[in-house]
């Protein structure tokens, strides 16, 4: 999936989980669009890849693309590292969450994750796209219109409760 999909699929994650989490969902929603990023720092050419290349050269030849960066191992370690140095949670929580949601959409395209990294097998979808194809355009759009309804909803509520 490309980045656009993927900070959308970050944004929708986290919002859903505000719908029933006590943590300021500005919070969440931030956090979920850097998490929704940092899987893809093993590919150059990535948004997060451009922000730092010298990281994203040295993970990829590591590791390459898809492998580590996008298994549960990676999330475990990350959720670690954030629960040992970022005393807000709301933070860490949207991290993960935008994290899984990446890893989730990449398990949509042909090429699937290693998602059991070191076990080299790819894991994906029965389903699959191909990475900006007009399917991946559809997914993004129902991801935007399921964003657009989660933040109205967490809008009345917060209406509700003043």
């Amino acid at each position: 999936m490309q980045g656009n999909t993927h900070i959308v699929g970050g944004i929708t994650a986290s919002l859903a989980f505000a719908q029933f989490s006590n943590d300021n969902p500005l919070v969440l929603v931030g956090a979920g669009v850097i998490g929704a990023l940092l899987p893809d720092i093993c590919h150059r050419g990535s948004k997060i890849g451009r922000t730092f290349p010298i990281i994203a050269k040295l993970v990829n030849m590591v590791f390459g693309h898809r492998s580590f960066t996008h298994s549960l191992l990676f999330l475990l370690l990350v959720m670690l590292v954030l629960h040992s140095l970022i005393p807000y949670k709301a933070i860490s929580i949207g991290i993960i969450i935008g994290m899984a949601s990446h890893i989730v959409l990449d398990m949509c395209t042909k090429k699937g994750v290693k998602l059991f990294f070191p076990a080299s097998v790819s894991i994906r979808f029965p389903l699959t796209t191909k990475t900006g194809s007009k399917v991946e355009g559809f997914v993004l759009m129902l991801l935007s219109m399921l964003s657009i309804y989660l933040s109205y909803e967490l809008i009345v509520r917060f209406i509700y409760s003043i």
